[in-house]
C-alpha cells in the first residue's frame, strides 16, 4: 500500500524508510524542551508540533552557525591583509636562492 509518495507497510514500519537520507532520533532533555518552548511562542501556528518546532529550532542553529563561520573567515582575512607586506626586509636579498646551495642537488 503506498500513500503519495511514501510507502507504507502493514508490518514493521521500522525496516522500510520512505527516505535514504540519515535519520535522527534525539531525546527532549530539559534545554531542548527550553528551546522548543521558545520556539513555540516564536511560531505559535506549530506550537502543537514538537517535531515541527524542533526542525525550526535546527534551522535558526544552522543560520546562527552559518553566520558565524562567515564572520570567522572575515576576520581571518582582514588579519591577512592587515599583516600583508608587513614583513617586507625581514629576509635579506637573494637568501631564497643561498638557501638552495646549501643543499645538495
Amino acid at each position: 500500500m503506498t500513500t503519495r509518495g511514501v510507502a507504507r507497510y502493514r508490518k514493521c514500519y521500522t525496516i522500510f524508510m520512505p527516505t535514504a537520507r540519515p535519520r535522527h532520533m534525539i531525546t527532549e532533555s530539559d534545554r531542548l524542551a527550553e528551546a522548543l518552548d521558545v520556539a513555540a511562542e516564536m511560531w505559535p501556528s506549530e506550537r502543537n508540533e514538537r517535531s515541527a518546532l524542533l526542525r525550526r529550532v535546527i534551522e535558526a542553529g544552522i543560520e546562527t552557525l552559518q553566520r558565524e563561520a562567515i564572520e570567522r573567515r572575515e576576520t581571518r582575512i582582514r588579519a591577512v591583509n592587515a599583516a600583508a607586506g608587513s614583513f617586507t626586509g625581514v629576509w635579506p636579498a637573494g637568501w631564497r636562492e643561498e638557501s638552495r646551495d646549501e643543499w645538495p642537488a
